[in-house]
């Protein structure tokens, strides 16, 4: 067995495991949290590196072979993925430290917040179909806790929307499970890798294929289906808001590019057209929805929305310069957004709102708050040299090189209304003066707002180090993508 493959799935369960041993003592959870975490940064980036130096990674779980048995797999996507979700989940929990009230803590916060990293990680490294539906479950029963965690009315309202639509999709999932089983007999990715082009009901085989797209497509938020979190991702603290912002439709859109990728490629012309239609509409309603609201993380929401367009863009040009940028680009989001979600709760701390309308007077008063929000900002925006820049410049330079202009054009705008809503926050919360009616913050709001910049200034560094050093990490998403392009090497790894 590859310990180290095991321990992203192991560590967190640990953690959430001894947290609750510990359940009286508010010290002891929140200093298991940050073990953990820290503890799973320092295995994930071993990880990385073993894949990127020895190929792909597979272990069998209890010695049972593929197909047969449970394997978890590591290729360099998955690897990448399982290593800046640690990142985020470090710089979240530090976060924590500060922003969560005794209350949420006293009922389970860290222990949960370590189940949804286990969730997360097994998501990434499952080599099997139905272990995948069983993480996302996972993954679905502590984000809900944590979204409910604190009994205020409008988190319940959320929270509803947010399981019920999440259980249709799993609904939707276990459907497609059950049908693909039905057509091949296995459920081992690899494995269907090799059987669904042999299957004698192509038809069948695309029908199963938009049935995971819809699964998933609800999961990352794609257009029509993104409703449930703008409505969602704003009512609980922040940073639960920054974790599921940066990580839980990152995993969707992880799950549709492994299976578009290894699964459904045996009619690209429909499969990968409808997916290259959806990303263009999630990109501009996304971002339109960011333009008209006025709530500054009801305009981040609406802006993972606009996002996920870009990464699913790459997906359905099915190349492997956009898969690359594709890869690259979701790396820059989970960094970018969980920072600007971050920096929305220091604000928030010091002017005691999220409605711009109550905000201002930040860059006079908090010039390095100014700083930290400019950089994941301007980021998100795509303006040079930030590791934004560079991921739309692989996208719209892979979309022009397919011939898809009107794609391109959509991606152009989206990142044009994007700069303007930055700009929005920008003038109310940061330019324009303070309300005379809002108070201003008393002394152990300056101080917790002080230590809650820490963990934001870390991730706007690794921003501003991915721009300027973009060079290494696009060559780590070429190799990614010439693995998922070329599915022999992940076929062979698994099934020998």
């Amino acid at each position: 067995m590859n310990a180290l493959l095991a321990m992203p799935v192991i560590i967190p369960l640990l953690g959430a495991a001894l947290s609750l041993l510990g359940w009286r003592s508010r010290r002891i959870q929140r200093g298991l949290g940050v073990l953990t975490s820290v503890t799973l940064l320092v295995v994930s980036v071993l990880l990385l590196a073993r894949v990127s130096r020895d190929g792909i990674q597979v272990t069998a779980l209890g010695s049972w072979p593929a197909p047969f048995g449970i394997v978890l797999v590591a290729d360099l996507f998955s690897a990448i993925m399982v290593c800046v979700a640690s990142v985020t989940a470090t710089a979240v929990v530090f976060y924590s430290l500060v922003s969560i009230d005794r209350r949420r803590e006293a009922f389970g916060y860290y222990p949960l917040f370590s189940l949804l990293l286990m969730g997360v990680c097994g998501a990434f490294l499952t080599g099997d179909i139905f272990n995948l539906y069983v993480w996302f479950e996972v993954m679905l029963i502590s984000s809900f806790v944590l979204l409910a965690l604190g009994g205020e009315k409008p988190q319940f309202d959320s929270a509803i929307k947010y399981v019920t639509l999440n259980l249709i999709s799993s609904a939707i999932f276990l459907a497609a499970i059950g049908m693909t089983y039905g057509l091949t007999g296995t459920l081992n990715m690899a494995d269907l890798a090799l059987k669904l082009p042999l299957a004698p009901q192509q038809g069948t085989v695309t029908a199963i294929a938009m049935l995971y797209l819809v699964a998933f497509g609800i999961k990352a938020a794609v257009f029509p289906l993104f409703f449930w979190l703008p409505a969602s991702y704003h009512t609980p603290p922040v940073a639960v808001s920054a974790v599921f912002a940066g990580l839980l439709t990152k995993v969707g859109v992880y799950a549709l590019i492994r299976v578009f990728t290894l699964l459904f490629i045996h009619d690209p012309a429909i499969t990968h057209t409808v997916l290259m239609w959806i990303a263009g509409l999630t990109m501009l309603t996304g971002v339109l929805g960011a333009v008209a609201q006025n709530d500054f993380r009801r305009i981040l929401s609406f802006h993972i929305i606009s996002q996920i367009g870009y990464m699913i863009m790459g997906l359905g040009l099915y190349t492997r310069a956009a898969l690359a940028a594709s890869i690259f680009y979701i790396v820059h989001h989970i960094i970018v957004k969980t920072n600007l979600f971050l920096v929305s709760g220091v604000a928030k701390r010091l002017t005691g709102s999220y409605e711009l309308k109550k905000m201002g007077g930040l860059y006079a008063s908090y010039p390095w708050l100014a700083v930290l929000f400019m950089i994941p900002a301007m980021s998100l925006a795509g303006m040079p040299p930030l590791s934004g820049f560079f991921a739309k410049l692989g996208i719209i330079s892979a979309g022009l090189a397919e011939e898809q202009y009107l794609l391109v054009a959509a991606a152009i705008v989206a990142g044009l209304l994007t700069l303007f809503s930055m700009t929005k926050i920008w003038g109310e919360a940061f330019w324009k003066p303070l309300p005379s009616d809002v108070e201003a913050p008393g002394a152990a709001d300056l101080v917790a707002a002080r230590r809650m910049m820490w963990p934001i200034a870390v991730l706007a560094a690794i921003t501003v180090s991915l721009g300027f050093g973009a060079g290494w990490l696009y060559d780590l998403s070429t190799r990614a993508a010439s693995q998922l392009i070329d599915r022999s090497e992940y076929i062979r790894a698994v099934l020998g």
